[in-house]
């Protein structure tokens, strides 16, 4: 590991949560030596776009509300019995586009039959996630959106503290839009008002009122 590397932990060390870092001028090489210096870090996100490093430091609230986003897309996939595949925040990297990200959450849904059983994706030759999640409260995660548009994500939930807006992929920029593709039933207003609920409520409420939300639908 290089002298340059560990300064970087050291200062990436220094940081209070819902801050971030934004190095400029790295290689390739170095992106790929710092995401194996933090490989075991939690409560990190990495994206490198060119050149530019950003590394963003979580809050407990930021994780709370991308996990409450999990909980949420699990308990409809089994209520609903539909196939999502979720592997959290993976690292997605293309070195020839010079792009890698690691978001909140991903998941497989329209893709889920194209990665089977696998646990390890190589996002080099495998389809990229169907839908990304951001949670932003402190930090806008726009910069963001030119890497996933190069990496093929057709979909990004972004919830701001305050609302969940829904983008798509349209001509290699993300347009707003009122519902889900891969989950119609599902409105950023939805979202929005259960995310807003966990300011009030325990998770655990909400899931249940969710569930029996869902449960309406296929009656």
């Amino acid at each position: 590991m290089s002298t340059e590397t560990l300064s970087y932990r050291d200062m990436v060390e220094q940081l209070p949560p819902d801050s971030h870092l934004v190095l400029r001028g790295l290689s390739w090489e170095e992106y790929e030596a710092l995401l194996q210096t933090f490989v075991e870090a939690k409560g990190l996100r990495l994206s490198y776009d060119e050149g530019r490093l950003e590394i963003m430091v979580l809050s407990a609230e930021h994780e709370n509300y991308a996990e409450l986003i999990k909980q949420l897309v699990g308990t409809l996939s089994l209520r609903l019995r539909i196939k999502v595949l979720h592997f959290g925040s993976a690292t997605m990297r293309k070195k020839g586009q010079s792009k890698g990200a690691e978001a909140d959450a991903c998941f497989y849904v329209q893709s889920a039959d194209a990665i089977g059983n696998r646990k390890q994706i190589d996002f080099s030759s495998d389809p990229p996630p169907d839908i990304v999640v951001e949670v932003d409260l402190h930090h806008e995660s726009i910069a963001k959106f030119p890497i996933y548009a190069a990496l093929g994500v057709q979909e990004i939930w972004r919830y701001d503290g305050q609302t969940l807006g829904i983008y798509h992929l349209e001509k290699a920029e993300y347009v707003g839009s009122d519902a889900s593709v891969a989950f119609p039933m599902l409105t950023a207003s939805r979202l929005t008002e259960l995310l807003n609920r966990s300011q009030e409520e325990n998770q655990y409420e909400i899931l249940l009122a969710f569930d029996s939300w869902l449960k309406a639908l296929g009656t």
